[in-house]
This record gives structure tokens, sequence and C-alpha cells, in this order.
């Protein structure tokens, strides 16, 4: 299968992955068909890249980190809990199901992590109408325990920050939903109000019984910033727990690659170009080196483009070398079509390098995320 931009896309041409909705439910399933009306209804709900099938790139398997079994039961409890919490018109109250629910679903992703030795951190939001702020929690979780597994925490240390990382928003359950779903910029008082849920998410969690106190400072301390412009504390460098710095990461990385009403999400390589431009200030260097390698900044079934003006699908990732992908090269460097493409492994062949990606937006400027 290969990656094609939505607005790439031709009528007649067949899914090879299924689409789902903000619930989780199947949109459209795989080998649909592409209609005119189909197209343009995927991109009226901002799907930017969508799977299709392709006889020279059939046997290209996309890997996912967790199952899809297990990224619906995720995606249930984080969905039914905060909305519980959403729906509760009296604020202060103790949600002890949080603790048994959540640990739980932190437990089933450690354990499908530990028995993949080379998951990578691939675009998650790909193929989904989904923008919630449930499949966002569950991304950040994701992310962030795929970089403390390959920083060498242990199992206790996982849990306490997976818990962190699935917890560290819902906070934004107590801010008014015309904000939190307002489709574009928030306007400097708007985002005044919606910071406030650093500090919520901290009351809500701090005496939860079942949840670490660390995981209520990752939800108040996720927006904090090594050079002290964070919030809601402006805490400076070390003050900033290990846990909510790797928490940042993620949520920055998730966020930048989501679509926006008012911008197409950016591409791996250039989210991570962002992210380096606050190394040492706003992120921690070394972090951002192990994010770095454990992040496919070309994702499988891209089409890209070579300086030697070959234009292919990425087939492999090779997990020491995420940055320089195996290539199946289907035109030539004339853009000739080939009968019989053949592969190039980027990590082997140093002077050859990716100069564009097909449906690559705009280079990607600073944010409020």
């Amino acid at each position: 299968m290969r990656l094609l931009p939505v607005k790439s896309l031709q009528p007649g041409m067949k899914l090879a992955k299924k689409i789902y909705n903000d619930d989780g439910l199947v949109l459209l399933g795989e080998e649909v068909e592409l209609t005119a009306s189909l197209i343009r209804r995927l991109s009226s709900l901002g799907i930017d890249f969508v799977y299709i099938s392709d006889p020279r790139t059939d046997d290209i398997i996309i890997p996912e980190p967790i199952s899809e079994e297990t990224g619906r039961m995720a995606m249930k409890e984080i969905r039914s809990n905060f909305q519980k919490i959403s729906n509760s018109s009296i604020k202060g109250l103790v949600y002890p199901y949080l603790g048994k629910a959540f640990l739980n679903v932190v437990e089933t992703i450690m354990d499908e992590l530990s028995s993949r030795e080379d998951v990578l951190i691939m675009l998650a939001n790909i193929n989904r109408a989904d923008r919630t702020l449930f499949r966002h929690s569950l991304n950040v979780c994701i992310y962030t325990l795929m970089l403390g597994k390959a920083f060498g925490y242990n199992q206790n240390e996982m849990m306490a920050l997976g818990l962190g990382a699935i917890l560290h928003d819902i906070g934004k359950t107590r801010i008014a939903p015309s904000i939190l779903l307002k489709p574009d910029g928030l306007s400097d008082k708007e985002f005044d109000e919606m910071k406030k849920h650093a500090e919520i998410g901290y009351n809500m969690l701090k005496d939860e019984p079942g949840i670490p106190l660390l995981a209520a400072h990752c939800a108040f301390q996720h927006h904090e910033r090594i050079d002290g412009s964070g919030y809601p504390r402006g805490l400076v460098g070390s003050d900033i727990h290990d846990y909510a710095q790797w928490i940042s990461i993620a949520d920055s990385y998730d966020a930048m690659t989501t679509h926006r009403v008012y911008r197409s999400a950016y591409m791996p390589h250039q989210a991570l170009e962002v992210l380096y431009a606050g190394c040492g200030t706003l992120y921690d260097k070394k972090k951002l080196e192990v994010f770095r390698d454990h992040v496919a900044i070309y994702p499988i079934g891209m089409t890209v483009t070579l300086n030697t003006g070959e234009v292919g699908v990425v087939s492999r990732i090779p997990y020491f070398s995420p940055q320089r992908p195996v290539v199946r090269v289907l035109q030539g460097p004339e853009q000739e079509c080939l009968k019989e493409p053949y592969e190039i492994d980027l990590s082997k062949k140093l002077t050859v390098v990716v100069t564009s990606i097909e449906g690559e937006p705009a280079s990607p400027i600073a944010e409020q995320v």
C-alpha cells in the first residue's frame, strides 16, 4: 500500500486501510472504491492523506505500535471517563474510577510496546477524521511510553510516566467547549483561559486514589519550558520533572502533526524541525535526541522525491537509522514510469537524500501548542 495526499486521489482508486471518525467508528472500509464525491468528503473532514492499494506496493506493511483492539479499548476508556468529568456540573469531585481504568489502559499499552523491539514513532493521525482530546491523549501516551522505553525506565517508572501522559490534558475537560473546540486560533484572552487546564488537571489528580502524585505533576508541568517561558509557573530547567519534559515533546509533536482548520498537518520532519528550533531553550537537548532517533520522519508508504530525480515510496525504515529509509523507486530520474521498480537503501547510499514529499504543506512556523 502507499500513502497519498487526498488532493492527489483519483476516482477508481481503492482504500488500503480503514478511515475512522472521532468515535472510533469506521467511515470507510478497506477496498472501498473512491468516487469524486467520496474524495470531496475526505477533504471536508480534514483528512490530508489516505492509504491506497497499488499492486507495486501492496507488499508494503504499515506497522502499528499497538493493536486495533487495544486502541479501541483505550479510546473507549479515555472517552467515557473524560466525558463523565466534562458532563458533571459539580467541580472538585473525587473520581475514584480514574485510577483503576487508566492503570489497566497504560499497562496494556506497555505490554504491547515491550513485545515489539523495533517500533518507531509514526504519524498517528493519518487516515482519521479524529481530532479529539481523546485521540490526542492516547497518541501522547503511546509516544511518551516509546520514549521512556528507549530511555531505559523500569516498569514502575513507565507506569507513572504513562499515567502522566494519558492524563496530561485532563484539565481540558473543565475548559468551556467554545474555547476547547474553537476551529481557528485563540485570542489572547481565550488562550489565557485555555492555559488554566494545567493547574486544573493537577488539582483534579493530586488526591486521586490510584494516581501517582507524579502523574498530577505531569499535568501541571507539561507546558513548562526549560528556559522559563512556559506556564503556569514559569519553571526553569531541572525544576521541571523529567516525565513532564518527555510529555511536552510528545504533546507538541502530536499537536503539530494533527490537521487544523487553519492549516494542514505538518509532516514529521517539519515537526522535528520546529522542535529542534527550541533545542536547549524550550526542550532538553538529550531528550530531543532520543526523540529524533525514534521517530520515522518519512513514514512508510509516503511518496518521496530523491536528489537523483527518482520518485518512489518509502518501503521500510531501519530501526537504527530512521532518517534514512529504504525507498522503492517507481519513477526513474527522467520521471519515466518503471516496469520493474527497484529499492534504494538510503542508510547505505549516503549521497542520496529525500528532497521533497508529495503533499507536503508549506514550511512550518512556530505556533502555540
